[in-house]
């Protein structure tokens, strides 16, 4: 292979860092979104549960309808700025826009006005929202054709997106503060306008400084007018139906819908078991480790187990290497069960090792505190004289493998299968609409997971108006939080194992491509 032709599969720093942006305005909108509808709406304004649990799920439905229909536009697409990047670049100001205005509610509307406003402005915002994400994929698709580059990508695009999640679980801790805002309401309308900010300014990066495939000679494209739309919808649902038989791609789909699921299902439970196992239902006594543990589980699956994911991708397989960490979040998920036992943590708290581990923190935050204080930022502070947790974050660094592995491989592969489509199907490529069914199964995921999570708490016996947990609900809850994503992961691993799709046969594709239609 010429050098030429390396460098040109070869996504520039600049690029992936642009593209990664956009990945973290993908992750901190729907992050914050959730906090702000599942929690807020009830603690800052008494939104009845039942109400806020269904502004949460049913625009997920008016999303089956909307990201299929931007896939196929952005597919079709023929701009001098590309296929993708217009989209992109309105999209991020509209989401941003509307995200802002979703939340700027006053602290005496009544529930009715409340349930309306959220809802409409939602279901605007997801417009705005899908115009901007289901290009974004798309493009990430088609920004290099080589099989490695394509997951070395979504590494660093999946490991700035994870910085969302540093953030999104202090929102729990920030909002609340009295020294930080004087009311919870105040703290979401002025965290609306930051995140609604943030999507304006990092959204727009990926369509100024990315670049997709040269679409000029790409033939076949469909007319997007108002006089084509009956025509469009036809062969939107025939792109549907071809993307539907694609074999390697419902592989991706299943197991992805498998392992996300069955994440989210629990994801839920680990704040609860710290707070009402573990310190007996005190939210005072548990003070920022929930927090905590879910940064310290991001920061290491963007700084730690993504680069190892794309470095195992490239010496074995995409495949091997999404069964290999797979199954390493198995042996996290059962580790767990000795994580969380608060004897365990005691008598770890005890030892020496403990011990050193207690005072060096203590010693970092008796200095650190009075800088915090000064700065406001008094609610990031550990109490010193606490017992840690310590052996909460020994499970981390294996069940991370899991949702690590999970995106950063799937996406490449997706962008492998695009070009098994286009091979059996010919033009266009349809990017887009593989992104925006991919992302819809995401999205029906986590909607299943809001529902069956409450479920299985019910089942349990959680009572939520009860302080004190009985000590056989939270070891139910304990096993449902180990046994759900551990056997969700192992049905992904039996839906992967014959998947087809190698590096060999990846390259084969290209070269049939290329020998068909020249470089794109």
């Amino acid at each position: 292979m010429s050098n030429a032709k390396l460098l040109k599969d070869k996504v520039p720093v600049g690029q992936k860092a642009a593209f990664g942006a956009g990945h973290f305005i993908l992750n901190i909108l729907p992050g914050t979104l959730g906090v702000f509808i599942q929690f807020f709406l009830l603690t800052a304004w008494g939104v009845d549960p039942l109400w806020a649990g269904l502004l949460g799920g049913l625009p997920r439905i008016f999303d089956a309808i909307t990201d299929p229909i931007m896939g196929f536009i952005s597919d079709n697409t023929k701009s001098k700025y590309g296929r993708r990047r217009p989209y992109i670049f309105w999209g991020a100001i509209i989401s941003g826009v509307l995200f802002f205005l979703m939340w700027q509610l006053d602290d005496n509307a009544s529930q009715t006005y409340i349930i309306w406003h959220v809802m409409v402005l939602q279901i605007l915002f997801l417009v705005g929202n899908t115009m901007f994400a289901t290009p974004l994929v798309g493009l990430g698709y088609e920004m290099t054709s080589d099989y490695n580059e394509r997951t070395r990508l979504m590494s660093f695009a999946n490991s700035m997106g994870q910085i969302a999640w540093m953030i999104v679980p202090w929102l729990y801790v920030i909002i609340p503060d009295s020294n930080t805002f004087n009311t919870q309401t105040e703290g979401v309308r002025t965290m609306a306008l930051i995140v609604g900010a943030m999507c304006v300014v990092f959204g727009i990066l990926p369509a100024l400084f990315c670049k997709g495939i040269d679409s000029a000679h790409m033939g076949n494209r469909k007319e997007i007018t108002w006089k084509t739309l009956w025509s469009n919808l036809k062969d939107l649902f025939v792109g549907i139906k071809q993307v539907s038989k694609n074999k390697p791609f419902m592989k991706l789909c299943g197991a992805t819908f498998l392992v996300f699921n069955g994440f989210q299902l629990v994801a839920a439970f680990g704040v609860f078991i710290i707070v009402f196992y573990m310190y007996s239902g005190s939210y005072e006594m548990a003070g920022t480790w929930p927090a905590w543990f879910n940064t310290i589980n991001a920061m290491i699956t963007a700084f730690l187990v993504i680069p190892i994911i794309s470095k195992m991708s490239d010496r074995w397989g995409k495949k091997k290497a999404f069964i290999i960490s797979t199954a390493l979040s198995i042996v996290g998920y059962l580790l767990k069960w000795w994580g969380f036992d608060k004897e365990l943590n005691s008598k770890f708290s005890e030892t020496g090792f403990g011990k050193s581990l207690n005072s060096g923190v203590g010693s970092l935050f008796e200095y650190l505190n009075p800088i915090l204080d000064d700065v406001g930022m008094s609610w990031f502070s550990i109490d010193p004289g606490s017992n840690i947790p310590w052996l909460i974050f020994v499970p981390i660094p294996l069940f991370a493998f899991g949702m690590g592995g999970l995106f950063t491989l799937m996406m490449s592969m997706t962008a492998d299968v695009c070009d098994l489509d286009e091979l059996e199907n010919g033009m266009p490529r349809k990017e887009g609409t593989f992104g925006a069914i991919y992302w819809w199964m995401v999205k029906l995921g986590q909607a299943i997971a809001l529902v069956l999570g409450g479920v299985i708490l019910k089942i349990v016996g959680f009572d939520p108006n009860v302080t004190e947990q009985t000590l056989d609900t939270m070891n139910r809850l304990r096993i449902a939080d180990i046994t759900i994503p551990s056997l969700t992961a192992a049905l992904a691993i039996w839906v992967m194992w014959k998947y087809s799709l190698s590096e060999e046969r990846a390259k084969e594709i290209k070269e049939k491509l290329v020998a068909r239609r020249g470089e794109l």
